[in-house]
């Protein structure tokens, strides 16, 4: 094991420099349009009045923030695409491509509108599952239950192809629009959503850069290391305009826009039919993940509404109990970071001791939870602290499930 572990590791040093000279033109396009349209979009919402609002309760910034950041975002990562396939070195799908720039476009526009106050939770939910079965139509994780399959030793004959679509839809709608949710819902402090869904990217790449040089004849597309890239690019041309204090707020267009993307990527890692890939792109993508879960089961054992935006989530709750918003995020990069490493990984781990690696850390999270009481019945022992010139919010209406 060791000895064949520092043979890929030799072998991956160099094939890293070929996919950097090819791939860089992907980043370095996308940063640079998110940079220059992010300030550019904080003018127009500034001149259209399009900005969120103070309140006491989930939104205590001083003074309104400008949105349309989430345009920014989707400007950043649509020029990644397209720098990608006018490159004639990439190995990518074109038709698979549109359609994703398709889902993006429909998602950010989702979310807009939702910025706008104009969508329902009820259809904004439907929006997020019509974009999962155009994925669906795309070819994206309709055969995702073979992953599983492997493991176990089941096949599904050739005529049983509509039985492995019965057990593969759910699966992948759950992944599509849970995905676009987590990342939604944490989205609640400045610079922390970019941060982290950055974060996650390099993760990202590092997983489709390996499974690219791992499997350099088999049939891998450069795919996920597009979306990787034009993720990444996107969000740092974004971040140093949302970072505390922000001066301009994604919404939910940027928000679910990086969840999506995340939520292509864990399918496409479906597509190496390997389930340790499948499952190390969901522990890279854990921290939104955890997040998500721990906010609904404190609202269920609060008696809380589940998609009425509250303060269930961990940031919120460790500024209430003294940190301040920079702080918090700095420790969420660190845990996103943390999540990423294990993620990774699975690249030098057969797929039997990563499982246990991943339930080991699933379970540290879950004793950190249950020791920091982060998902107890509130009596009031953390309340909001006044407002604090460092603690400028995004916007958190109700957030679907």
């Amino acid at each position: 094991m060791g000895n064949d572990n520092n043979l890929l590791l030799a072998v991956a040093a160099d094939s890293w420099r070929g996919i950097a000279g090819r791939f860089w033109l992907v980043a370095a396009v996308s940063f640079g349009m998110s940079l220059v349209a992010t300030p550019i979009c904080r003018r127009i919402a500034l001149k259209k009045g399009i900005v969120d609002r103070p309140d006491d309760f989930l939104k205590p910034h001083e003074k309104p923030i400008p949105y349309l950041g989430g345009v920014a975002i989707f400007l950043g990562w649509l020029a990644g695409v397209l720098a990608a396939l006018a490159l004639s070195e990439t190995n990518v799908d074109v038709a698979l491509m549109a359609g994703i720039v398709l889902a993006g476009l429909a998602i950010t526009l989702t979310g807009l509108f939702d910025d706008l106050r104009v969508m329902s939770p009820k259809v904004k939910l439907a929006c997020n599952i019509g974009v999962a079965l155009l994925l669906l139509r795309l070819g994206l994780g309709d055969d995702l239950i073979n992953v599983v399959a492997r493991v176990t030793r089941v096949e599904f004959g050739p005529g049983e192809k509509w039985l492995a679509l019965a057990y593969s839809v759910p699966v992948t709608l759950l992944i599509v629009v849970g995905s676009c949710n987590a990342a939604n819902l944490i989205d609640g402090l400045d610079g922390l959503c970019t941060g982290v869904l950055g974060i996650i990217s390099i993760g990202f790449v590092i997983l489709a850069g390996f499974l690219r040089i791992i499997y350099p004849d088999a049939d891998v597309g450069d795919e996920r290391i597009v979306l990787a890239l034009a993720m990444l690019g996107a969000a740092a041309g974004f971040l140093p305009f949302n970072l505390n204090p922000a001066k301009i707020f994604m919404g939910d267009a940027g928000s679910m826009l990086l969840g999506l993307n995340a939520a292509m990527l864990i399918l496409m890692f479906g597509e190496a039919r390997m389930v340790r890939w499948m499952i190390g792109a969901l522990m890279v993508f854990g921290l939104p993940i955890a997040d998500m879960l721990l906010t609904l089961v404190r609202r269920w054992r609060n008696g809380r509404p589940l998609m009425i935006g509250d303060r269930s989530h961990y940031y919120d709750q460790l500024c209430d109990r003294g940190f301040t918003v920079r702080q918090v995020v700095a420790v969420s990069y660190l845990l996103s970071l943390a999540f990423v490493l294990v993620g990774v990984s699975v690249i030098l781990l057969r797929t039997r001791y990563a499982i246990l690696v991943y339930f080991v850390a699933v379970m540290a999270v879950v004793a950190l939870v249950w020791k920091f009481d982060m998902a107890g019945i509130e009596r009031g022992a953390f309340r909001r602290r006044g407002p604090d010139p460092d603690a400028n919010r995004s916007m958190r209406g109700p957030e679907p499930p």
